[in-house]
């Protein structure tokens, strides 16, 4: 638990038991009433700065320390004898795309101080007692250096804000003179979502003292992971492109920092190289998991497809493993900040409002005695459970035939079943799957008894033979069957309505009210559950291929990205074995022939039975499944964050 300094615990045992009322007639303080900091202190009146923090790095290599934006709003009446915790957002986007779903940008006065904070965090926690720092990753805005997508500057550079509220680096105002930051605890957290939420797990994952809590939304743990898969490559030269968007200053500023990225990324092979090891907050060189003093509440979507989410699963299990505090939500819908759930916004705002009391003021409100993981199940329908995956999941293997069939028994000895590895899209894979199809093989199972929860990460365990030294493999599992499903591919799964709600206070430069959303809901025969893809030589190692030898049968086995998934009543599941995936893949199919060792190969599904398994269906009819079925590919800018 979080440490309070003796001045600020003394103040919260005093006040405690006070009213909203009586705080108001006194000197404003902490108060804390039903588990919660209370909105005691004027937003209006906040004290609005900004400060330069001196990192350990020269990104930009101009002979000089970068430094790091911090634009501070906070308690007028913080300083020395009333200090509070604070809130960190550090972006590359304050200036570029902007923050939320309505893509909000720092405004500025005649000073340099930000008039209007991004997001609601400020109008709502800064009443409550907390400072909200709105930082300027290094090489974005008006921080020094050059983005470096993941490595060292954008690292330090967030960990050295960390250091600098506890006393640990220097900072300076704009003239010169030294700032210090007497007004907080050092007790600090890191939110965000995507690339914002991608930095407080990096910063976490370097052990820094003072980071008591970090809320990584659709946040990226490895960004081999975010553009790799078991060596398939996603986008080439991105991390160029990315560092590229997010820095607004002239060109030629970082284009030798751009130049040394594309020489190193590795895309020619696709293998997880020293560049990735330094990206990896999992298991890297610059931090790792059992560096992780923060507690860690998780949000993440099962169908993102730009931070995938295996980017969330393996961070969550290595968190899990190491019993670091941690809590999760698990949504449905791609891309999309819990604040836009539909039907959980004020939800998601109190849930948060008591982490942060619970982790940085030290409030003893219960919440981790409540279940872990709040998990979506259909559309806007949530359940509350244990842990995610479900306990008590059940791994069940199905099997493919040469019939077409799936089910749970392993096909006859010297069973096969061939294809080529060409370019093809999902849409084409999952196509009138009854009918043979010379770039893909298909299997389905009969129709289900009863509903049954997938939930977890599936396992793809082939073995195959190649008439050339590799090729791509995917694999997709399908639901068919018609029913109202997210339809994550538009709009992000969200439709933006006009009418607002307000959470915190407001100004008339920063107000606290944002568009209402819904969720958006397709009905449709079929549905992609999950996906996983890997280069046959990188079946053994993710930084050293092997060719696979021409003629011989070798395993192929990995995991692919986690789902959350009920397949319903009457439907069949699916297995797809394809090559190369052209709807998420930049990758181009190699020709090779495939042939799958059908007796000694299938996929494993962890399941939450509510039938038992034997009772998963041999297919006992050819099913041929839905003709072309056009499913919409996600919007233009689906690659950014």
């Amino acid at each position: 638990m979080s440490q309070l300094r003796p001045a600020l615990f003394a103040v919260a045992l005093t006040i405690a038991i006070a009213t909203p009322a009586q705080a108001a007639a006194a000197a404003p303080a902490i108060i804390v009433q039903d588990g919660r900091t209370q909105p005691v202190f004027s937003y209006a009146d906040a004290v609005r700065e900004h400060v330069y923090v001196e990192s350990p790095v020269d990104s930009d290599l101009d002979g000089a320390l970068d430094k790091v934006r911090v634009d501070i709003i906070r308690p007028k009446e913080s300083g020395p004898g009333l200090r509070v915790p604070v809130i960190i957002d550090e972006s590359p986007y304050y200036d570029n795309s902007g923050r939320g779903n309505e893509g909000e940008r720092k405004v500025y006065d005649a000073a340099g101080n930000v008039t209007k904070f991004p997001l609601f965090y400020d109008n709502y926690f800064v009443p409550r007692g907390y400072a909200v720092l709105n930082v300027d990753m290094l090489g974005t805005t008006r921080s020094d250096g050059c983005p470096d997508v993941g490595g060292p500057a954008d690292v330090l550079g967030g960990k050295a804000v960390i250091d600098w509220l506890n006393g640990r680096a220097k900072a300076f105002r704009a003239d010169g003179t030294p700032a210090v930051a007497d007004w907080t605890t050092g007790a600090s957290a890191m939110i965000g979502k995507s690339y914002d939420g991608t930095l407080a797990n990096a910063v976490a994952a370097t052990g820094v003292e003072g980071l008591k809590t970090i809320v990584p939304i659709s946040a990226i743990s490895s960004w081999y992971k975010y553009q790799r898969s078991n060596g398939v490559v996603y986008n080439y030269d991105y991390a160029s492109w990315l560092a590229n968007y997010v820095d607004t200053d002239p060109e030629a500023k970082c284009r030798a920092v751009r130049d040394r990225m594309d020489a190193e990324d590795g895309d020619d092979t696709g293998d997880y190289n020293r560049f990735w090891a330094e990206r990896d907050y999992v298991e890297g060189l610059q931090g790792d998991v059992s560096k992780v003093r923060a507690s860690v509440f998780v949000v993440h979507t099962v169908n993102d497809l730009n931070v995938r989410p295996d980017n969330f699963s393996v961070w969550w299990q290595a968190l899990a493993d190491r019993h670091v505090p941690r809590k999760i939500w698990v949504g449905q819908t791609q891309h999309v900040d819990p604040f836009d759930f539909e039907g959980r916004r004020g939800l998601w705002v109190d849930t948060l409002h008591r982490w942060f009391d619970h982790w940085l003021h030290g409030v003893r409100n219960g919440i981790m005695n409540e279940p872990r993981a709040d998990v979506e199940i259909g559309p806007a329908r949530w359940i509350t459970q244990r842990d995610w995956p479900a306990p008590f999941a059940i791994k069940a293997s199905l099997r493919p035939a040469p019939d077409g069939s799936l089910g749970l028994r392993p096909a006859t000895k010297n069973s096969t079943a061939t294809f080529t590895d060409v370019t093809m899209s999902e849409n084409d894979m999952v196509a009138d799957v009854g009918t043979p199809n010379p770039g893909r093989v298909a299997f389905t199972t009969g129709a289900l008894p009863l509903d049954l929860r997938l939930s977890g990460t599936p396992t793809a365990d082939l073995r195959v033979k190649l008439d050339k030294p590799t090729a791509n493999l995917t694999v997709l599992l399908v639901d068919f069957g018609e029913a109202a499903r997210v339809d994550w591919r538009r709009g992000q799964g969200i439709t933006t309505l006009t009418e607002e709600d307000c959470h915190g206070e407001s100004t008339a430069a920063d107000d606290a009210c944002y568009r209402k959303v819904v969720t958006n809901v397709a009905t449709r025969p079929l549905e992609i559950v999950a996906r996983g893809w890997i280069d046959v030589r990188n079946r053994d190692s993710l930084s050293q291929g092997t060719p696979l030898p021409v003629g011989t049968y070798g395993k192929v086995k990995w995991l692919t990205l986690p789902q959350d998934y009920t397949f319903g009543k009457g439907h069949r599941i699916g297995l797809v074995i394809a090559g190369t995936d052209s709807t998420y893949t930049g990758e181009s199919g190699t020709g090779a022939g495939v042939t799958v060792d059908l007796a000694k190969s299938g996929v494993s599904l962890p399941l939450v039975l509510g039938t038992p398994l034997t009772d998963v269906p041999q297919d006992t009819a050819k099913f041929r499944g839905p003709q072309r079925l056009d499913l919409p590919e996600p919007e233009p800018g689906f690659h950014f964050f």
